[in-house]
């Protein structure tokens, strides 16, 4: 049997379309197993009777990510099976997935469309996604229809996660910048890539510190500038588990940090931050909402943008991160000329 790490990986965004194909192609709905052993970017980690648990953790996370981007996964029950989590099975509903019947294209839109297509990948289906398609065919599962010109090349990664994907593979030592909340340049960082995760929409490195000679954990979009590659190689003594490990501290970092925030009902806010809250409840002067975060700087970012939508009760240093920003606005605001008058502080 070939160890897992022999196994060349398989981009996120190819894993994901490989199962979304596949939740489409069937009508009655596709077992764990099932998907674990024959759909793209799973497969080639399954294990007939080995230890699947990371990649049942995979799955599970990559359920999240498609609900998240608003494709509609149902989970079915078998009946007379309730509540047995192996027989159940998961399907896209075609109908609910489809563009309304109601909506159709100009000459000029189709045109449009056709120029975007010229960014798309050669071919309806990769080799692998055909390889996928005839493994379910072989399981009894047919199309009703073909998946024709739907293979885009979906980008929702940041710039660094390229280069730091092929240092990973070559256990080379990589360079960048990192700006840590409160700093106004980036501090250079020598890391070896262990892994890539993506935890609850962002991207993070888990990689060992040359300089501290210690692991550490990295959010990509606060890398500044290039990720340059070195001629320098390091092996860790593990030589699997890194990315198991660092979602691990993510998920504990992510359970153990709460906000309560309050927001005004009917605003953006409050239709955005109430699909991810962990509990609502309604208050005398608002609705409160306790959401869970990894990070307080990107909790408060996205909380300032919301601007009078959003008041932040707890914890107190991230209403502080929150009114910072707000602060700052205001300055900005207040350097721009305005045409007349004195500009005064009013504090």
């Amino acid at each position: 049997m070939s160890e897992p790490s022999a196994v060349a990986p398989v981009p996120v965004e190819e894993r994901l379309f490989s199962l979304v194909l596949a939740l489409l192609a069937t009508e009655q709905g596709l077992t764990k197993s099932e998907i674990l052993s024959t759909v793209q970017g799973y497969r080639q980690r399954y294990s007939a009777f080995g230890d699947n648990a990371s990649l049942d953790r995979q799955f599970e996370r990559d359920k999240d990510d498609i609900r998240e981007l608003g494709i509609p996964l149902e989970t079915l029950e078998q009946p007379g099976e309730p509540g047995n989590n192996q027989s159940l099975r998961y399907r896209i509903p075609k109908g609910e997935y489809d563009l309304p019947s109601d909506i159709t294209f100009s000459p000029t839109e189709i045109a449009l469309l056709s120029l975007a297509a010229t960014v798309w990948r050669q071919g309806s289906l990769s080799a692998e996604s055909q390889r996928a398609m005839l493994k379910l065919n072989s399981l009894g599962l047919e199309s009703d229809e073909p998946v024709i010109g739907y293979a885009p090349r979906v980008r929702i990664r940041e710039s660094a996660f390229d280069p730091l994907r092929v240092a990973l593979d070559k256990h080379a030592v990589v360079t960048f910048a990192y700006l840590k909340p409160g700093e106004d340049t980036g501090r250079t960082r020598t890391v070896t890539p262990l892994a890539l995760v993506q935890h609850h929409g962002r991207w993070h490195l888990s990689a060992h510190d040359m300089e501290a000679d210690a692991p550490r954990t990295f959010l990509l979009s606060r890398i500044v500038g290039p990720v340059t590659t070195t001629s320098k190689t390091w092996t860790p003594p593990e030589a699997t588990g890194h990315a198991e490990r660092s979602l691990r501290e993510l998920d504990a970092l992510w359970n153990a940090q709460v906000a309560v925030v309050q927001v005004e009902p009917g605003t953006d806010a409050s239709t955005r931050l109430s699909k991810r809250a962990d509990r609502a409840s309604d208050a005398a002067s608002g609705h409160e909402l306790h959401l869970h975060y990894t990070d307080i700087d990107v909790l408060a970012d996205e909380l300032a943008s919301y601007g009078p939508e959003v008041l932040v009760l707890t914890p107190d240093r991230l209403r502080s991160a929150v009114l910072s920003r707000h602060r700052t606005t205001v300055e900005r605001h207040r350097d721009i000329p305005s045409g007349g008058g004195e500009d005064t502080d009013r504090g």
